[in-house]
């Protein structure tokens, strides 16, 4: 049996590499294109370009990965019943879960890699590209002047025209420069000649003019001039260059998606004791108001999910699964968030986002005015929006971490059982039914993402619906293999509606 296992995994390596190469360089492409305009023009060096391409990687392939799993999948088991391999397995007593068994723990150890990946390598590399694409966007474009128009050199300041540009020694003929870099002052050179040239840190132009003059008007009296000639004059204009200044850090702001998960926990955890808090003064604020409020004075707490599980289990093995400051950044959600899950009136002084929050007794109320109440309502109502809107956000990107990496077994449930039914399918099965498969299955997780941040649906019912629909489907499928039945003619599916089709045909002939 080892060797059977080995063999139907051997025949999915092949498809597998295939597959992740070619998807991974179409998305890749696809979004480097979008990114084609910030680099072109500004000078970059190669290895800035070639770093960019790195960096931008690991986000294709956490997409990537799953859908080169069923397209493994569907070609491989495609082309064992293609050639009856499957009916030689079956005659030799072998099941089809059997054969079917090896890749799903396979693809169970591809679940773990991905989480993996997706928990530590992704948001890294997030951040890093996204560190690079801001210094990338503070770089200047490289000077590039045309002949016969008027070029902008620095913008809103330094315009130039030249009426010939010598490409080989950057000689200029018959040059204007037209100086606006000054509000209080207009200048205009104009030159018979002139030639280009680069400081030596590579970022100052250095124009060198000859036979010209310069004439200056004052804004503030336009009736007045200065005029000067010269026989030489060197024009210096600063930062004109590409020179990407790199930073280690040029960002210390991280989103979702720049965040592992234990860090996007404590985010949660932090903002569940805000709203929290907004949610004991907003009931205390309305139940002044309105002595008829039925309000809870009870605050929801730190909602609980995959997230906590994992950081737990990262906290119990230590360096095993995951970094220190991993370690630490569970150990502080742990500690902010047994403050505020079940908390109740008063309010815990343990939570260090809700120390000192009492509810005050009647005598101790300030009675405001009906528009200060008002204001103060609306404002406490927008506070509870704002901090549920980022728990929300950060519990989708947890959840969608866990989901993706997820997708790797569901697809082998589904993908083996399809390509099992319809052995004459070939290249046009797995073609069809990884398109069908992977548009159901990214529609309904960008749908259920945007559900959840507007709070109609909880992220974890969002994030995992796709994967449970598909997976129950994938489970009855691979449940029934083997009773299935098929002959040369295909699949009991097309003999089924030939029969049908038969039917129909002989109820015309009666007619």
């Amino acid at each position: 049996m080892k060797i059977v296992s080995r063999y139907v995994l051997r025949e999915h390596l092949g498809p597998l590499v295939f597959a992740l190469s070619a998807l991974t360089s179409l998305l890749l492409l696809n979004f480097v294109a979008k990114r084609f305009g910030d680099l072109v023009g500004k000078g970059l060096p190669w290895t800035v370009i070639a770093e960019f391409l790195l960096l931008s990687v690991p986000f294709t392939l956490a997409m990537t990965l799953p859908m080169a799993v069923l397209v493994a999948t569907l070609h491989a088991f495609s082309r064992l019943a293609s050639e009856n391999e499957i009916t030689a397995f079956k005659a030799s007593g072998v099941s089809m879960q059997r054969l079917v068994r090896p890749v799903i723990l396979a693809s169970g150890v591809m679940t773990l890699f991905m989480v993996w990946f997706n928990d530590q390598v992704l948001p890294r590399a997030n951040h890093r590209l996204a560190n690079l694409q801001s210094d990338i966007a503070r770089v200047k474009p490289t000077l590039a002047l045309n002949e016969q128009v008027i070029n902008e050199v620095v913008r809103g300041q330094l315009f130039l025209r030249a009426g010939r540009i010598a490409a080989g020694t950057n000689r200029m003929k018959d040059v204007t420069i037209f100086d606006l870099s000054e509000p209080s002052q207009r200048r205009t050179i104009i030159a018979d000649s002139g030639s280009l040239a680069f400081s030596s840190s590579g970022e100052d132009l250095l124009l060198t003019l000859y036979d010209g003059s310069m004439t200056a008007v004052e804004a503030t009296r336009p009736s007045r001039l200065q005029r000067s000639f010269f026989a030489e004059d060197v024009f210096k204009v600063r930062g004109v260059a590409a020179r990407l200044d790199r930073s280690e850090d040029s960002r210390t702001f991280r989103s979702d998606r720049e965040m592992s998960v234990c860090e996007l926990q404590e985010r949660v955890a932090t903002s569940a004791a805000e709203r929290d808090s907004a949610w004991v003064r907003l009931a205390t604020t309305e139940r002044r108001v309105d002595s008829t409020s039925t309000r809870s004075l009870v605050p929801p707490g730190a909602p609980r999910g995959v997230g906590d599980l994992y950081c737990a289990a990262l906290r119990r093995v230590g360096a095993l699964l995951g970094p220190a400051e991993a370690i630490a950044a569970e150990a502080r959600v742990a500690d902010v968030g047994a403050a505020d899950v079940g908390a109740a009136e008063p309010l815990p002084q343990e939570s260090p986002k809700l120390k000192g929050t009492r509810l005050a007794p009647e005598s101790e109320v300030v009675q405001e005015s009906p528009s200060v109440q008002a204001m103060m309502l609306e404002g406490l109502a927008m506070e509870l929006k704002i901090a549920q809107g980022t728990i929300d956000r950060h519990r989708v990107e947890i959840e969608k971490k866990f989901a993706i990496a997820t997708a790797c077994v569901v697809f082998v449930l589904l993908g083996a059982p399809i390509a099992l039914r319809f052995p004459r399918g070939g290249v046009g099965l797995t073609i069809g039914v990884s398109l069908g498969v992977f548009g159901l299955y990214y529609v309904g997780l960008l749908g259920g993402e945007a559900l959840a941040d507007r709070d109609l649906v909880d992220p974890a019912l969002a994030m995992w619906s796709t994967n449970i629909l598909l997976g129950l489907v994938g489970v009855f499928l691979t449940a029934r293999l083997g009773n299935e039945g098929s002959t040369s003619r295909g699949s009991e599916t097309s003999e089924w509606w030939g029969r049908v089709l038969e039917r129909v045909r002989r109820k015309r002939g009666v007619a």
